[in-house]
């Protein structure tokens, strides 16, 4: 196992040559000093230093621009970090190198409300399964999202609504001594933002909304490129916004909010009942080949043109939309992704939503606003939680 864990970096300037190059590539030693507005010979002697910490290392030369070539500078090759992805039916695990490029991954179905022992041995199976596959001793650092608030400071889930059990349990430090490295815990919906903001469609967007819907429904925030959480990190916990006065009940314990109307277990209830009730012969069928529906068979549903899914489709889309025009006039964000695995059931579903926004919203706010599908699929999660780590392992001491 040649991989060993790098340094931190030292000073700011460390750090900001880190990032460039994490998300740019390599670049020459006088564009990094161009960039950052140091001399060169001050950016000599940081590079010279990332090296020294294992961060960094040279690339060959650079394209002449006259004179002396410069050599290019690039991100270690030993660098790696790890994201895991804990949603509420699966636990994903990715190795990144710097550039946060997925070099082997590993997924497994598991419900979180088996609660946090068990859940957290298979993810940390799992991550030594890939570490070893790769070749890697210790990551540099772990990033990991879970499908509930969690209190960012202190890495640990606050009362989850789908994750009976983890209330105040210290995820972050019980992965931190297992790993023997340092371990960032955050909300799902976040970390899939950042996975969208560093590889996915809003890389050029500075203030962008990511909605998630699968199991629960919830929005990423990013103001002015950075990940806005709020006082207590619950900051884009739409799932639980009122749509109707009178509604099914949701896990948080309240009635008629857009989880309840909307969320993957939303869909798959109202799909029983439209199996059972014969609204839905595609779904009757389903039901009694498989004896129990989900979103993804609602999606079957819909791509077989069956008039009761598509139905119900539409009126979830248009329930998002709703929520989400009013975010529109308040935030005026300049796109928005929406994904998560009900997001899969496609362009059926994006087409009512943005319907809704553009009918509702203020023109001057939607005048620009692209509404978009991830195309990240499963990765925005991993990728995402890398990133998570690497801002921080990234950061100025």
């Amino acid at each position: 196992m040649a991989h060993t864990l790098a340094g931190r970096p030292e000073t700011a300037t460390q750090a900001k040559v880190l990032k460039l190059l994490r998300d740019e590539g390599p670049l020459s030693r006088v564009e990094l000093a161009d960039r950052l507005g140091v001399s060169r010979t001050t950016m000599a002697s940081e590079v010279g230093r990332l090296n020294e910490l294992g961060l960094a290392e040279g690339a060959g030369p650079a394209a002449s621009r006259g004179g002396r070539r410069s050599t290019l500078v690039d991100l270690s090759s030993d660098v790696r970090f790890v994201g895991i992805a804990i949603g509420a039916t699966t636990v994903s695990v990715a190795v990144t190198d710097g550039r946060l490029a997925v070099l082997g991954q590993r997924s497994v179905d598991m419900d979180v409300r088996l609660g946090p022992e068990p859940v957290l041995a298979r993810a940390l199976e799992l991550t030594h399964k890939v570490l070893a596959e790769q070749g890697v001793a210790r990551p540099v650092g772990v990033g990991v999202g879970v499908p509930g608030p969690v209190d960012f400071h202190g890495g640990m889930p606050v009362s989850p609504p789908i994750m009976p059990g983890w209330d105040g349990y210290p995820v972050r430090d019980a992965l931190a001594r297992e790993l023997g490295c340092p371990v960032l815990l955050d909300n799902d919906v976040n970390v899939m933002a950042l996975g969208e903001q560093h590889s996915g469609v809003a890389r050029a967007a500075r203030d962008f909304l990511f909605v998630k819907i699968g199991t629960g429904i919830g929005c990423g925030i990013v103001v002015d490129g950075q990940l806005y959480r709020g006082v207590d990190g619950c900051a884009g916990d739409i799932g639980h916004i009122r749509v109707e006065e009178f509604g099914p009940t949701c896990a948080c314990g309240n009635t008629g909010c857009l989880e309840a109307f909307f969320g993957g277990a939303a869909l798959a209830r109202d799909a029983l009942a439209a199996a059972r009730g014969g609204r839905s012969p595609a779904l009757a069928t389903m039901l009694a080949e498989k004896g129990e529906l989900t979103g993804a068979d609602v999606a079957a549903a819909v791509a077989m043109g069956d008039p009761y899914t598509v139905q119900m489709i539409r009126d979830g889309g248009h329930r998002v939309g709703w929520v989400l025009a009013s975010l529109v006039s308040f935030f005026n964000p300049g796109l928005i992704v929406i994904g998560g695995r009900v997001a899969r059931l496609g362009h059926p579903l994006l087409a009512e939503i943005r319907g809704v926004v553009y009918r509702r919203s203020l023109p001057l706010a939607t005048g620009n606003l692209p509404v978009v599908l991830s195309e990240m699929g499963d990765d925005a999660g991993v990728v995402g939680a890398a990133a998570l780590i690497s801002d921080a392992i990234f950061a100025a001491p």
